[in-house]
C-alpha cells in the first residue's frame, strides 16, 4: 500500500521535501524564543538593563518574523503537494477503473468506486498534508523543547519523561480501539453512497410508484448506521482532549511546586522556571498534536488501503502480448462456449454454444429472460471472456485481439443506453471523434433518428442533459444506434436496442440495415419475432443453450419453443416474457375456441 501511494507524489516531490525543511526551520524559531525570554527577564528586566532588553527584544522579534516566513512557505508546499497527491491518486484509479472489464466493477459497485474517489482520497490528501507539516512539526517542537529543558534543569526535567510514558500508554491503546472501527466507517459509507445512486438514479421509478417514504425510510436506516458508527468511532477519539489537558496540567502543577522551591533555594531563577512554563506547554501540545496525528493515520489508513486496491487492481480482460491489429471479416463462431458470472462457481449463464455466422449475415437473437441472450453477446466484443471454449471474430480467437482494435471491429448498442451531458453531435462523434456533420447526419438517417432531430429548434446542436433525460426512450435507443454506426464496424450487436420503438420504426431501421449495409454483420437480440422474423437465421436460446438456429419459417415449422413465442404474439398478442400461468391460460382459451 504505502509503496503504491508513494509512487503517486511523482511530480510534488520536491514540494514534499522541502514543507518539512520549512517546518524544520519554523520549529527552531519557535523553541529559540522561550530560551531568549528568559535572558531577557533574568539579564534585561530584573538587571534593570535596558540594552539588553532591546537586544534581546529585538533577538526576539526577528526570531518571530523569521518563524512566520519559514511557516507561511511550509504552508504553501504542502498544500501544492497534498493537492497534487490527491489529483494524481483521483487520476490513477480513473485512468485503471477504465481498464476494468464488467466483473470487475462488480467486484468493487459503483458506489464503493464513489467513496474511494471523494471520501477517501480526501482523507488522505489531508493526512498527507498534516504528515508533512504536524508530524514534522510535533516531534522536532518536542525534542527540541525537552533539550532546551534539560539545558536549563535537569531534575525538572524527569517531569516531562512522566508524562510522556502516560500519554504513549494511552496512545496504544486509542488507536489500538480505533483502527478497526474505521474500516468500518468507510463501508457504511459506499451502502451510503450506494442507496443515494440507485434512488437518485431511478427517482422516476420511484415517483411513479409513490415510493418516497420508504426510499426515505431506507436512506434513514443507512444513515442511522454511519451515524451509530461514527458516534462509537468519535465517543472513543474525545477522549484524546480530556487525557491530555489532565497531563498538561499535571504537569504546571508539578513544576509550579517544585519550581518554587527551587527558585526560593535560588537554584533556579524566575526567567529559567518562566521558560520552563512555556516549554512543558509546547512538549505537551505538541504530543498532542502527534496524537492526533496518530489517530488521523489509522483513518487515513483504511483509506490508503481502499484506494491502492483500486489502484492495483488488474484486470480481467488484457491485451496479449503480441495482440492482432486488424479484423479479417465481420465472421463470428462460438466453439463449445460456456460462461460463469462468477469464475469457478459452475453456474454458467451459457453452456456448449456452437454456431457459425457468416460475414454479411443478419443474426436475430429470442429467447426468455435469463436465457444467455445479452451473456452471449457481450462475449463477442470481449466485454466479458469465456469461462470455457472460444469466440472468434473475423476466424481469430477475440483474446488473440488488441481489445481497442477488436472493439472498434464490434459496435455495441447495450441493452441499457446511455448518453452523456453534451450536444447531440457530441454524443454522436463518441463513435467517432473525427466524424463529419455529413456522416452524422447519415448514421441518424439509417437510425431514424433525423426524423427528431430536425424538428428541434438547434437540430444536431440540441443540449443533452445528464444521461439523456430530456429525450424519450426511443430516441434515446436511436442516438446510440447512429453512434454505433459511425464507428463503421465489422460487426453491430444490438441487445434489444430497439425495444422502446414503435413497430414501424423498427421495421425502418431494419429496412435500412440491409440495404445500407449489406456487408456488415448484425446480431439482433429482441423480444418481438418482427424485429427477427426477416434475419437471414435466429438463433433460439432457453436456459443458456441453444434450441435453434434456422430460419424463420424453418424455425416456425421445427422448434416448439419459437412457434410458442410466434403464437403468443400474434394470436394472443402477449409478450414471450408473461407468466407460464397466463400462457396455459391462453393455451386453453385457444383448446376452447377449437
Amino acid at each position: 500500500m504505502l509503496k503504491t501511494l508513494y509512487s503517486q507524489i511523482r511530480q510534488y516531490k520536491k514540494a514534499a521535501i522541502l514543507t518539512p525543511i520549512y517546518t524544520s526551520l519554523e520549529v527552531v524559531m519557535d523553541v529559540l524564543i522561550p530560551y531568549v525570554t528568559a535572558k531577557l527577564i533574568d539579564l534585561g528586566i530584573n538587571a534593570g538593563d535596558v540594552g539588553n532588553v532591546y537586544l534581546y527584544g529585538g533577538v526576539m522579534l526577528g526570531m518571530a518574523c523569521l518563524s512566520l516566513l519559514f511557516g507561511i512557505r511550509a504552508g504553501q508546499y504542502a498544500s501544492y503537494a497534498s493537492s497534487g497527491f490527491a489529483a494524481n491518486l483521483r487520476q490513477a484509479m480513473y485512468r485503471n477503473i477504465q481498464t476494468f472489464s464488467f466483473s470487475d466493477i462488480d467486484k468493487f459497485s459503483t458506489s464503493g468506486l464513489v467513496t474511494r474517489m471523494t471520501t477517501d482520497v480526501s482523507n488522505l490528501q489531508n493526512a498527507f498534508q498534516q504528515l508533512l507539516r504536524v508530524s514534522v512539526r510535533a516531534p522536532f517542537r518536542m525534542l527540541f523543547s525537552i533539550f532546551m529543558c534539560f539545558v536549563i534543569d535537569v531534575r525538572m526535567s524527569v517531569i516531562f519523561i512522566i508524562a510522556m510514558v502516560v500519554l504513549s500508554i494511552f496512545l496504544y491503546f486509542l488507536i489500538s480501539r480505533v483502527a478497526g472501527l474505521f474500516k468500518q466507517v468507510f463501508e457504511r459509507y459506499d451502502q451510503l453512497n450506494g442507496s443515494v445512486q440507485e434512488n437518485v438514479s431511478g427517482i422516476r421509478v420511484v415517483k411513479a410508484f409513490v415510493r418516497e417514504e420508504d426510499e426515505n425510510k431506507k436512506f434513514g436506516r443507512a444513515a442511522e448506521a454511519l451515524y451509530r458508527l461514527y458516534v462509537r468511532t468519535e465517543g472513543l477519539m474525545a477522549l484524546n482532549h480530556p487525557v491530555m489537558n489532565l497531563v498538561v496540567y499535571g504537569c504546571i502543577i508539578a513544576i509550579s511546586w517544585f519550581g518554587a522551591q527551587f527558585v526560593v533555594s535560588d537554584t533556579l531563577t524566575t526567567g529559567e522556571i518562566t521558560s520552563l512554563f512555556t516549554y512543558v506547554m509546547s512538549i505537551l501540545m505538541s504530543l498532542m498534536m502527534l496524537s492526533m496525528i496518530f489517530v488521523m493515520l489509522t483513518q487515513s489508513a483504511a483509506s490508503g488501503q481502499r484506494v491502492a486496491a483500486v489502484i492495483n487492481e488488474q484486470a480481467d480482460i488484457t491485451n496479449p502480448e503480441q495482440p492482432v491489429m486488424s479484423v479479417a471479416d465481420g465472421s463470428v463462431d462460438f466453439r463449445h462456449v460456456y460462461f460463469a458470472y462468477q469464475s469457478g462457481s459452475g453456474e454458467y449463464a451459457i453452456q456448449d454454444i456452437n454456431f457459425h455466422v457468416k460475414a454479411g449475415e443478419t443474426i436475430g437473437v429470442i429467447g426468455g429472460t435469463g436465457s444467455g441472450k445479452s451473456s452471449l453477446v457481450n462475449l463477442v466484443s470481449r466485454l466479458y471472456d469465456v469461462s470455457k471454449g472460444s469466440v472468434m471474430v473475423g476466424g481469430r480467437d477475440v483474446r488473440h485481439y488488441d481489445l481497442e482494435t477488436l472493439r472498434n471491429a464490434v459496435s455495441v448498442v447495450l441493452q441499457k443506453n446511455v448518453l452523456f451531458s453534451g450536444s447531440i453531435l457530441d454524443n454522436l462523434r463518441w463513435g467517432n471523434a473525427d466524424a463529419t456533420l455529413e456522416e452524422c447526419q447519415e448514421a441518424c438517417r439509417m437510425a431514424c433518428a433525423d426524423e427528431f432531430i430536425d424538428q428541434m429548434p438547434q437540430g444536431y446542436d440540441t443540449h443533452i442533459e445528464q444521461g439523456g433525460t430530456n429525450v424519450s426512450g426511443g430516441q434515446k435507443q436511436r442516438l446510440c444506434i447512429a453512434r454505433a454506426l459511425l464507428k463503421h464496424p465489422k460487426v453491430l450487436v444490438l441487445d434489444d436496442s430497439t425495444s422502446a420503438c414503435d413497430t414501424a420504426t423498427d421495421a425502418a431501421i431494419q429496412r435500412a440495415f440491409r440495404e445500407d449495409l449489406p456487408q456488415l454483420t448484425k446480431i439482433i437480440i429482441a423480444q418481438r419475432i418482427s424485429s427477427v422474423k426477416d434475419c437471414d437465421r435466429i438463433l433460439v436460446l432457453d436456459k443458456g443453450r441453444v434450441s435453434g438456429f434456422d430460419t424463420h419459417e424453418h424455425l416456425l415449422r421445427q422448434n416448439a419453443i419459437y412457434h410458442e413465442i410466434y403464437t403468443i404474439q400474434n394470436e394472443d398478442g402477449g409478450d414471450f416474457d408473461e407468466p407460464k400461468k397466463n400462457r396455459r391460460q391462453g393455451d386453453k382459451h385457444q383448446k376452447r375456441k377449437k
